[in-house]
């Protein structure tokens, strides 16, 4: 199902012949719908390296790349923020998804304790244990903590342990080689044509990333920490720079993306796929307690064939007060209804969420998780 990442190199190969083969048809057809995200924001000013603020530098880098983009014919561009207000991080990727957006970019910069360390480097969602690159995504998850009510908005994840995600990165595997396509156009632009440092395209949990249905990168700009690159990032050379970088990056990914098949540009996730992940990943079991992914709530009551619930099996209902309340899925094993839930995203209910039951009891599911010595 899944295109070779060799092709994905062959496609960019032929970038310069798309205005022969394409014409002026891929203009013509639906709009390239791309979501900017500046990190941070608000009460959350992200990392202070040298006395610059992150959340600044973002917002104006993002808003130059939506400059740049909104002059391209056939782009529409959304932002996840135009101004310095605080967004949750579990907001931002909706904001793509609800859109029906073809790409979803998040603009940040990077800190390290060590000066020395410097260079951009592009990030896509995926399970990787290296230290040095679970260091940037706990940076960068740990906004978590100034949100409200973050036991219950994030509950089951832990920023500093990246890896508990494990499972849940399947929908976002399925864009993974337009993502690394994407990543590698806008990393090659920052390092080849800006001369930076090349970090590289890498692969970690982000929870901004994760949420999102379509392709998706996360762009460090490089190191505020770091006494030359901080002011260049800061400065207005420096910012005008980056944004166009990252903006041709965004456009040759445009062009390299019309070549490709339907199935690539929009790849599903089989059921069984679903069944082979939950046969890999390591049991979580929490005795006593039954989850299950709640769907819909609604005042009819309806048979719970796949039929009604987008060609899903294991369904349940139960009456709760006026309504009807309508499952997925039933499990002691935390990490097989992770993965029961994302596939119901895929199927198409992406507000769906985890629920916990003791003896038929509703329990908050952050505490649920807290218990059990867990």
């Amino acid at each position: 199902m899944k295109t070779k990442l060799t092709t994905i190199f062959v496609l960019g190969l032929f970038t310069f012949l798309l205005p022969t083969l394409m014409g002026n048809k891929m203009y013509a057809q639906k709009q390239f719908v791309v979501v900017l995200d500046a990190g941070h924001g608000g009460k959350d000013s992200g990392n202070t390296g040298n006395g610059y603020l992150e959340k600044d530098i973002v917002l104006d880098v993002t808003l130059q790349i939506g400059k740049i983009l909104e002059a391209e014919p056939g782009f529409k561009v959304l932002y996840t923020r135009k101004k310095d207000v605080f967004i949750e991080l579990d907001e931002r990727a909706p904001v793509a998804n609800r859109a029906d957006a073809d790409i979803f970019v998040s603009i940040h910069c990077d800190a390290f304790t060590k000066e020395s360390a410097y260079g951009a480097g592009t990030f896509v969602m995926g399970l990787n244990k290296s230290n040095q690159n679970l260091n940037t995504a706990k940076k960068e998850n740990e906004v978590i903590f100034l949100e409200d009510n973050f036991e219950e908005r994030y509950a089951g994840f832990n920023p500093n342990s990246p890896e508990s995600l494990i499972g849940l990165t399947l929908l976002q595997e399925e864009y993974l080689d337009q993502s690394i396509m994407l990543a590698g156009l806008i990393q090659s632009n920052m390092v080849n044509n800006l001369k930076r440092k090349d970090r590289s395209v890498r692969q970690d949990v982000f929870w901004v990333l994760h949420h999102s249905y379509m392709p998706s990168v996360l762009v460090e700009m490089g190191f505020l920490t770091n006494d030359k690159e901080g002011p260049y990032i800061n400065s207005k050379k420096g910012r005008k720079e980056m944004a166009r970088e990252i903006a041709k990056g965004i456009i040759e990914y445009r062009k390299n993306i019309a070549l490709a098949t339907s199935d690539f540009q929009n790849p599903i996730i089989e059921e069984k796929e679903i069944e082979d992940a939950i046969d890999t990943v390591e049991e979580n079991i929490y005795e006593e307690i039954t989850f299950k992914v709640q769907l819909a709530a609604a005042k009819k009551k309806l048979d719970t064939a796949p039929y009604n619930f987008k060609g899903l099996k294991e369904i349940s209902r139960n009456r709760e007060g006026k309504l009807y309340k309508y499952y997925y899925g039933e499990t002691s094993d935390y990490n097989k209804i992770q993965l029961m839930k994302t596939f119901a995203q895929e199927k198409g209910y992406p507000e769906c969420y985890i629920v916990a039951f003791k003896n038929g009891e509703k329990l908050k599911l952050s505490q649920v998780l807290k218990s059990s010595d867990k």
